[in-house]
């Protein structure tokens, strides 16, 4: 099992609809607005580095509103 953290940032006005469309993605297990340089964090759990991939840097990054992200694999099991 990969677990790994992605950091997004939205587009003003935009985090509360895209925290509902990132917690839609299979393989995101939560997704929480949080206050600081990123404005959603959200907790991937899948398979394989390459599904992490998919994920962030594909499914996530191409949502409507989300206008950076930047991902953190965990290294502890």
């Amino acid at each position: 099992m990969v677990v790994a953290y992605v950091m997004v940032k939205a587009h003003t006005g935009e985090a509360d609809r895209l925290r509902d469309d990132i917690e839609a993605v299979d393989g995101v297990t939560s997704a929480h607005i949080v206050a600081g340089d990123v404005d959603i964090i959200a907790k991937v759990e899948v398979d394989s580095p390459g599904e992490v991939k998919t994920i962030a840097a594909t499914t996530i990054q191409n949502l409507d509103g989300v206008e950076d992200t930047h991902t953190y694999v965990a290294m502890d099991s």
